[in-house]
C-alpha cells in the first residue's frame, strides 16, 4: 500500500510537469538545481507539551526544478534528544536513544511554486514566493545506544516554504519552513499504516538555499517566445515578398542611375560649351531638370546633386533667369500626405539652390503638386521638376 501511495505521488508530480510546462530557456538536466540547509525545532503534535517537548532538528535538501512550478527534491533530516519525539511513536516501548543523533529521515518530495502556479512566471523569481510540498520516505529511530532494535518505518511529510529571493541575480534564498511529519507504520504490528495525528510532529525551520547557475547564464529560468510553424511560414512569405520588392527597387535604382548618367553627360556638354553658344541654344526655350526621390522621402540623394547643380549653373550664367520647381508624389498614401510630401520635395531643391549655390530665393518659386501623372510608371513620379525661363 505504501509503494502505491509513493508511485501515486510521483505520477501526480509528473502530470503537473506537463500541465505547467512553459517555454523557458535553461531547462537542461544540469540546470535549475538547488541545495539548501536549514535548522529549527520539532515537537509532537498531540499528547505532549507543545513548547516543552521541542527538540532541535537539521535538514539538508537538494532539488531539481523541471519547470518554474514543479520540482522534485530529496531531503535528509536528523535531530537531537528525540526522547519526546520518540515517545509519541509506538516505538517508545523499545526505550530511549543514547546516540548523538536520535533519528534519521530521508524524504522524496514534490514541490510546487504556488506563486508561479497561480500568478504565472514573469521571467525571473519574485522577491517573495510561496511553495507547497508533500512526499513520502523512510525514518529510523536509534534506540538503546544504536543497537539492532532501532525502529524503521515509512513516513510522510507536507509543508510550506516562505522564500525570500536575495541579490540582483536572485541566486540565494532565505527560507522559513513550517511542516508536519507522520510516521505511517513505525510499529506495523500494533497499528495499521495511516495518517494519525497522534503519530505526527510539527516543525519550524529556517535556512538558506543556493541556486546553481544554468546554461542560460543566470540562476533561474528565462522565458522564450515560441513560434508555431504557421507563424514561421507566414514570416518567410513576408520576407520573400520584401525580397521581391527590393529587387524591383534595385531595378528602379539602376534605371535612375542610367538616367542620371545621361543627364550628367548633358551637363558636361553644357559646361564645355562656350557661353555664347549656350545662350543662343537656350535663350528662347525652357530648360527642365529632374530630381528624383526615394519613396516617402524628401531628402535629395547624392546621386541627384548633378541635376540640381545643372540648374544652379544655368542661373549663375543667366542673372535674370528664374526657376519654377514643382514637386510631385507617387500614388501611395493619402492625398493629404502626398500634398505635403510633394511640397517638401520642391522646397528641398529650393533650399539647396539658395544655401549651397547662393541663388536668391526671390528667383525661385517652389510648388507642391500632389500626386504626379507625367510618367506611366507611378514610382517615376517621385520627382521635383525644375523649369528654367529667362
Amino acid at each position: 500500500m505504501t509503494m502505491k501511495k509513493l508511485f501515486t505521488i510521483l505520477a501526480l508530480g509528473a502530470g503537473i510537469i506537463c500541465a505547467n510546462a512553459q517555454s523557458v530557456k535553461g531547462n537542461k538536466f544540469a540546470d535549475n538545481w538547488t541545495l539548501g540547509i536549514s535548522g529549527g525545532v520539532i515537537t509532537p503534535t498531540t499528547n505532549h507539551a507543545f513548547f516543552g517537548s521541542m527538540r532541535p532538528t537539521i535538514t539538508l535538501e537538494a532539488s531539481k526544478w523541471f519547470t518554474p512550478v514543479y520540482a522534485l527534491a530529496v531531503q535528509g533530516q536528523t535531530g537531537f534528544n528525540y526522547d519526546k519525539i520518540g515517545s509519541m511513536m509506538p516505538a517508545s516501548e523499545f526505550g530511549k536513544s543514547k546516540t548523538a543523533f536520535d533519528a534519521a529521515q530521508v524524504m522524496l518530495l514534490n514541490k510546487f511554486n504556488l506563486s508561479n502556479l497561480f500568478g504565472g512566471y514573469k521571467g525571473e523569481p519574485r522577491l517573495f514566493e510561496v511553495e507547497a510540498y508533500f512526499g513520502a520516505g523512510y525514518t529510523h529511530f536509534y534506540m538503546n545506544g544504536g543497537k539492532d532494535n532501532g525502529i524503521d518505518g515509512f513516513s510522510s511529510k507536507t509543508g510550506l516554504n516562505f522564500n525570500f529571493n536575495l541579490g540582483s541575480a536572485k541566486a540565494w534564498q532565505f527560507n522559513i519552513k513550517p511542516a508536519i511529519t507522520w510516521i505511517l507504520d513505525a510499529n506495523k504490528y500494533a497499528h495499521p499504516m495511516n495518517y494519525n495525528v497522534n503519530r505526527s510532529a510539527v516543525e519550524l525551520t529556517a535556512g538558506v538555499t543556493y541556486k546553481f547557475a544554468t546554461s542560460n547564464g543566470t540562476h533561474n529560468f528565462a522565458l522564450v517566445k515560441e513560434y508555431d510553424q504557421a507563424e514561421v511560414d507566414g514570416l518567410n512569405s513576408k520576407i520573400n515578398s520584401l525580397r521581391g520588392q527590393v529587387d524591383g527597387l534595385n531595378n528602379e535604382v539602376n534605371n535612375l542611375k542610367n538616367e542620371n548618367a545621361k543627364l550628367q553627360n548633358e551637363l558636361n556638354e553644357c559646361k564645355n560649351r562656350k557661353p555664347q553658344t549656350v545662350v543662343n541654344n537656350v535663350i528662347n526655350r525652357d530648360l527642365e531638370s529632374y530630381i528624383t526621390f526615394a519613396q516617402g522621402k524628401s531628402v535629395i540623394e547624392r546621386s541627384q546633386m548633378p541635376n540640381v547643380e545643372r540648374v544652379a549653373t544655368y542661373m549663375k550664367n543667366h542673372k535674370d533667369s528664374k526657376v519654377v520647381i514643382k514637386g510631385y508624389a507617387s500614388p501611395e498614401g493619402s492625398a493629404e500626405i502626398n500634398a505635403k510630401l510633394s511640397k517638401s520635395r520642391a522646397e528641398a531643391v529650393k533650399t539647396v539652390l539658395v544655401k549651397k549655390y547662393g541663388i536668391k530665393a526671390s528667383r525661385i518659386q517652389a510648388e507642391g503638386q500632389g500626386v504626379g501623372n507625367m510618367f506611366k510608371e507611378p514610382d517615376w513620379n517621385r520627382v521635383s521638376i525644375c523649369t528654367l525661363d529667362k
